[in-house]
């Protein structure tokens, strides 16, 4: 499940009109659209919003994080990922820099309107973050070469109704490409569990702030049942609840 703003810049998907870019984002602005910006290849993530459009200026004014660490990160970034749900079409673009500024006498973050985006008009492609402060897992049942099982656990980043993103602390899920694993075991909440076939579609090696390096999959789903993929979507409506009520401080 690699980031679908990498989609080739001759796909259908991708926009490139400028006129067509500011537009989106003018709506956006003014329908005070919610967005989710992702860093580390979305192992730090927050709630955001666009404060202002300059398009003489080539800049787009965003909400800062509610964390000076974060922010700091944010800038320190070389890549930041955005994404919306915006009229039931995902919308994805990157930056490849943020500084830091003001808006409004409150702290808010810059980056370059983007030269092109990538507008999905499908809701299982809408990728949003797990809860950092409670982490949930997906564990692996592995066949080793004897035919006995080991039992890997990792660590759940993000999530959609097409597959998830998860690390490996430890480095022992192998990380062979389109390896497919049947019996997996996802934790949607404390109490819930649901069993998942899983396929390997990327797997990228990450350094964290304490220098420790760990494995960042992307796993499709792979023949879901019906009633998983409904309570996937339940978790995901869920959350996105949870975090628009924190971003405009209900919770």
């Amino acid at each position: 499940m690699a980031n679908n703003d990498e989609i080739d810049d001759d796909s259908p998907y991708r926009v490139h009109s400028r006129r067509e870019i500011l537009s989106l984002l003018t709506s956006m602005l003014e329908k005070n659209q919610l967005l989710s910006l992702f860093i580390k290849g979305g192992s730090e993530s927050v709630i955001t919003s666009i404060l202002e459009i300059d398009d003489d200026d080539d800049s787009l004014i965003i909400d800062a994080a509610p964390s000076a660490t974060l922010n700091d990160h944010i800038v320190a970034s070389k890549t930041i990922g955005f994404e919306a749900l915006y009229n039931n079409i995902r919308i994805t673009f990157n930056s490849d820099q943020a500084t830091a500024c003001e808006h409004q006498n409150r702290p808010a973050l810059k980056i370059a309107i983007p030269a092109s985006l990538v507008r999905l008009q499908r809701r299982e492609y809408f990728r949003i973050a797990t809860p950092i402060a409670k982490p949930l897992r997906c564990t692996f049942r592995v066949t080793q070469a004897d035919g006995s099982f080991v039992t890997i656990v990792t660590m759940l980043n993000n999530i959609s109704a097409g597959g998830v993103g998860i690390t490996d602390e430890k480095k022992v899920l192998p990380t062979t490409i389109g390896v497919i694993y049947e019996d997996c075991q996802l934790e949607l909440t404390d109490n819930t569990l649901v069993s998942v076939k899983l396929q390997i579609r990327d797997c990228k090696e990450f350094k964290l702030t304490t220098g420790k390096t760990v494995n960042r999959y992307g796993c499709e789903f792979i023949d879901i049942p019906r009633a998983v993929l409904a309570a996937i979507q339940r978790f995901i409506t869920k959350l996105e609840r949870e975090q628009n009520a924190k971003a405009s401080g209900m919770m």
